[in-house]
């Protein structure tokens, strides 16, 4: 089963696009970008089982640190750089997304919104941080060390100059949340497009 980030990532990325995708994983985002959008690129991550998979799909991959060492990349090098679900494990976010505006024309970033309706519901009913599908892990096991919200990710857009140029919010059902006024309830996950 396809991701639903992919989809919206799939219907922003033009045709014959070059795509550098941080956190690539195994390599299904790009494998999928390929297939349907015709496009070029690598692969990111730390990863060496991942880097494996994404091998056996066939991408492109580089194994480094994107908190550190995105510096192998010139100026404008790709068209979209894209962090799919991955902003979260990130050690500055802020550091990273500048050096992702400065390799590419377009930056893709998609985040579980930790606003979301439920997840506030489970920490106010149980009292412990929510386990959820789009967070998976318990406190003491997860990778997530930047959990935010989708205003806290608007806001810290707004105070860095980063332009936001499209954005979706989905909730569970695979659909998308209607109004900006409701959607840090609502969303389950957000995908941002900025510049």
């Amino acid at each position: 089963m396809t991701r639903k980030d992919f989809k919206i990532i799939s219907n922003w990325v033009k045709a014959d696009s070059k795509v550098l995708d941080l956190g690539c994983g195994d390599g299904s985002l790009l494998k999928i970008l390929n297939e349907e959008r015709n496009v070029t690129g690598y692969g990111v991550d730390l990863s060496v089982d991942k880097i494996i998979k994404s091998l056996d799909n066939n991408i492109n991959v580089v194994h480094t640190d994107i908190n550190n060492r995105l510096d192998y990349f010139t100026d404008k090098s790709f068209d979209y750089v894209i962090l799919a679900q991955s902003l979260q494990v990130v050690d500055n976010p802020i550091n990273l997304i500048n050096e992702m505006l400065r390799i590419g024309n377009e930056v893709i970033i998609s985040f579980p919104n930790m606003g979301y309706w439920k997840s506030r519901l489970y920490l106010f009913l149980r009292g412990k941080m929510p386990v959820t599908n789009e967070l998976p892990f318990s406190w003491h096991s997860t990778p997530n060390i930047h959990l935010c919200t989708i205003n806290d990710f608007r806001e810290m857009c707004e105070l860095n100059q980063f332009t936001i140029v499209d954005e979706v919010i989905s909730s569970n059902r695979n659909e998308s949340v209607p109004t900006k006024f409701l959607s840090n309830l609502l969303g389950e996950s957000a995908i941002f497009k900025i510049k």
